[in-house]
């Protein structure tokens, strides 16, 4: 399939997260992992997907004059937007409770946008997932903080943990979108390069 058709192409991923590392195994692809490490700040009037498409941007403008022929870079930035505000990844346990909390017995997006550069174009995807958490206990916030440590997760939470079996109760939009990769519209996008 699509692996056989990207041969001529490097596929390189600039993300640490293994959630993102697994969707492109899951998707049958062969790539390479390239980090840089980029100081994830934007302008404070951004609001909701201006701040992923930002950030993505942001990432692969950090390969710039880097990249070979062949190439096709994949940087990529998932936020939750709750409340007219981005809920990033939690400093610490109190930063977890207060976002989670807040999204208690409400629906909140996660907006995630997909940067695709090569050496002479770059092209940003982008999708929004609406989130419904049911009614949550502090004792259940706590519980889940205590036992999976979301520090790595924007919004503070992984929808494909015990959290997400116990708190959400409905999904409108992609799910691998909630993890950190519209998966479908990445797959898509990279069939029309070939």
């Amino acid at each position: 399939m699509l692996k056989q058709k990207l041969q001529k192409y490097t596929l390189i991923l600039a993300s640490g997260s293994p959630r993102r590392q697994q969707f492109f195994k899951d998707l049958d692809l062969d790539f390479e992992i390239r980090l840089k490490d980029i100081e994830e700040i934007y302008p404070p009037d951004l609001k909701a997907v201006e701040i992923t498409d930002f950030l993505a941007q942001l990432k692969a403008d950090a390969f710039e004059g880097e990249l070979q022929e062949n190439e096709i870079l994949v940087t990529s930035d998932t936020i939750v937007w709750h409340q007219n505000k981005a809920l990033g990844k939690p400093k610490n346990a109190e930063d977890a409770f207060n976002m989670i909390q807040s999204m208690s017995n409400s629906t909140h997006e996660v907006f995630t946008s997909v940067c695709f550069k090569t050496n002479s174009s770059s092209t940003i995807i982008n999708d929004v997932t609406k989130v419904t958490f049911g009614n949550l206990s502090d004792e259940a916030i706590l519980y889940y903080i205590e036992n999976y440590k979301p520090y790595d997760k924007a919004g503070a939470y992984g929808i494909q943990e015990w959290f997400g079996f116990m708190a959400v109760t409905k999904v409108e939009g992609s799910y691998t979108n909630v993890m950190g990769l519209p998966t479908a519209k990445v797959y898509e996008y990279l069939s029309t390069l070939v």
